[in-house]
């Protein structure tokens, strides 16, 4: 457990720094209060377009690509000659460091974007993630869950060697070293929050010493060259923004450098020379996602908007950033000069990318460690088994039943139920209970009609699976906005059973409340909903988790502000790279598919029919007559009496 201390811990290069107590005030902003956005380069334009084709590659709309297998050294090919190949090639050369998804675990590997080639460096039946490169670049300090929970290890480049560095049920992770390499900041779950603190890279014997005790989330820490600043995430705002803890004061340490409102800061990291820090943000209002450097020699200036990504990394150099490019089911990454100028056109990468680490010169001759773990062929998650066609079926798939399953129709397509299952098996390891025992929706008939707006559903393709979104509303699941353009996308979190730190890892980024609609706010109505506080508690990224099986997220129907289950936030489809029609094809004849006119029925009480007149002859119209000016006299009037 990290204690807090006021007194500083010594290196050589660096004074340790006096740790904050909980009584540390908060200071003044020194950064004007309005951000100013920088307007995007012609070349980031260009390069989000491309990246956009690239994305646009496979099917249209919701024809989602299956994953392909993972292009990695290893994998290119099953003989072991064309293994040495690659493996000679990257040894020896620099490389980027970065933790992908590897059949359903993350795991480190070596990168190289010109060649677009990837080493992997750790396997097994664990995740490896948020890499952070020592300064003599030698050794990995990252953080991974073995023995089911998640602690600190150092990775030995040259010769192979795994040291364990934290021994604790609660979470650590995101390591930053030190500008000497004697010290380590990270975050870890203390008090129900994250919070930062510092350890001892060499000396196992030296507690943890806690640099943060606030009640908002700190986390992702960045340590500055000049080894005097530590950057790091914080909520303590409101609003997820890139904070500076400055360690030679125990007054007034904290400053905000984002001052950005509304938007959601991510992955603070400095250039080799200390004067540029970039990081990752996203916003759902203004548009102006994307990466941003802060310059130290102009502190009260506002961080500049690069380019598009959502996490940087710098070279050795200090003059190139790689850069993450999220696209709703891919990743991309490309290199881009500190002006914000493409290096290197965007790479598609095999798999879901969690983090990015540094560059390593990788040795000449790979330890054995390495060298096992850059061979290994994983065993595939899943493999469809699919059931004989029935005679008179024409050949077409068949709906199989799910067991143990609750749905108005548990049943799905004969070519992905064993995904499901296998899923479902993974998932209740990862979150301690049966998340997908009860759907909302698996396969629906095509004489079923579901809401307007929704008759192409995947639903109907046997394809597609939505889980009970009445979780959401009990707090079980929570959903994080994601929007490329135009489009609106979630990730699903699951609160996991065991909360003791050995499933899931604490939530970084606010969830959006979609039932916040109905808390009579009307800004909240009109939005479908607001940003929440980030809840405590472990979680597990069923979204990711799916993504691994092949199933992926669709995107919210234009009118999800108002129509609730529009946002599809639950729903999953594995597509098999069809397009909606064509996947209703396997399983309906064509005739089926066609919409039929629709008819009036008669009604119970015959309408007579009504025999029309003929039409009259016109007659002329009389003349008018001239009005007589002379009234007669009248007629038979009685001679008036005269009275004498």
């Amino acid at each position: 457990m990290p204690k807090t201390l006021p007194i500083p811990l010594k290196s050589r290069p660096i004074k340790k720094p006096y740790m904050a107590t909980s009584g540390v005030p908060l200071p003044p902003k020194t950064i004007p209060p309005h951000r100013h956005k920088k307007a995007a380069t012609v070349l980031d334009l260009l390069f989000t377009l491309l990246a956009i084709l690239l994305a646009a590659c496979g099917p249209l709309s919701d024809a989602v690509t299956p994953l392909p297998a993972l292009t990695i050294a290893a994998q290119m090919t099953a003989e072991s000659a064309a293994t040495a190949s690659v493996l000679g090639e990257l040894a020896g050369s620099e490389a980027w460091i970065l933790s992908l998804n590897d059949n359903g675990y993350a795991h480190l590997f070596a990168f190289d974007p010109a060649s677009q080639t990837l080493l992997r460096l750790t396997d097994g039946p664990q995740d490896d993630i948020s890499p952070a490169v020592s300064p003599d670049r030698t050794q990995l300090a990252f953080a991974s869950r073995r023995n089911n929970h998640w602690d600190l290890y150092l990775l030995d480049l040259n010769n192979g060697a795994l040291t364990q560095l934290t021994d604790t049920p609660a979470y650590d992770g995101a390591p930053s070293w030190s500008p000497d390499g004697l010290w380590l900041a990270y975050e870890t779950y203390l008090d129900d929050n994250l919070e930062i603190a510092v350890l001892s890279a060499n000396d196992r014997s030296q507690p943890p010493i806690r640099l943060t005790a606030d009640p908002a989330a700190d986390h992702s820490p960045a340590w500055a060259p000049q080894g005097r600043q530590i950057a790091f995430v914080s909520n303590r705002s409101g609003d997820s923004e890139i904070w500076l803890a400055n360690l030679d004061q125990a007054e007034q340490r904290y400053t905000n450098l984002s001052n950005s409102p509304k938007s959601a800061e991510t992955h603070p990291n400095w250039s080799p020379d200390g004067r540029y820090l970039v990081w990752g943000s996203s916003t759902a209002e203004n548009g102006w996602s994307g990466i941003y450097r802060w310059d130290i020699t102009q502190p009260k200036v506002a961080a500049q908007r690069l380019t598009e990504g959502s996490q940087a990394a710098w070279d050795q150099s200090g003059s190139r950033l790689l850069i993450h490019v999220s696209a709703p089911n891919e990743d991309f990454v490309s290199l881009h000069a500190l002006n914000g100028e493409l290096s290197l056109p965007p790479a598609r990468l095999p798999a879901a990318l969690y983090n990015l680490g540094g560059q390593v010169r990788l040795p000449a001759v790979l330890p054995e460690p390495l060298a096992k773990a850059a061979q290994a062929v994983p065993t595939p998650l899943w493999r469809p088994v699919v059931t004989p066609a029935v005679e008179g079926s024409a050949g077409r798939a068949a709906i199989v039943p799910l067991n143990d399953v609750i749905a108005p129709t548990a049943r799905l397509h004969d070519d992905v139920d064993e995904a499901f299952v296998a899923l479902r098996q993974r998932a209740i390891q990862l979150i301690g209970w049966d998340v997908m025992s009860s759907l909302e929706n698996a396969y629906v008939p095509l004489t079923t009609p579901l809401d307007p707006g929704r008759g192409e559903d995947w639903a109907y393709t046997g394809r597609s699976f939505t889980l009970n979104t009445a979780a959401l509303t009990a707090g079980w699941f929570v959903t994080v906005r994601q929007d490329f353009g135009s489009q609106t996308y979630w990730r699903l979190y699951v609160r996991t059973q065991m909360q003791d730190g050995s499933q899931g890892m604490p939530l970084h980024d606010p969830p959006w409340d979609l039932n916040a609609r109905y808390e009579l706010d009307v800004a909240s109505y009109e939005q479908g909903g607001k940003y929440s506080p980030v809840p405590d508690g472990y979680w597990v990224d069923f979204t990711d988790l799916a993504q691994a099986y092949g199933w992926e997220r669709l995107p919210a129907l234009p009118n999800w502000r108002t129509y609730y289950h529009g946002a599809r936030a639950t729903q999953f489809v594995m597509t098999g790279g069809l397009d909606w029609y064509n996947a209703m094809l396997q399983i309906y004849p064509p005739e089926a598919l066609m919409t039929p006119t629709d008819i009036a029925p008669p009604t119970r009480t015959p309408t007579p029919t009504i025999t029309p007149s003929p039409t009259s002859s016109p007659t002329r119209t009389p003349l008018p007559t001239r009005t007589p000016t002379t009234a007669p006299p009248p007629q038979g009037t009685p001679p008036p009496t005269v009275t004498p």
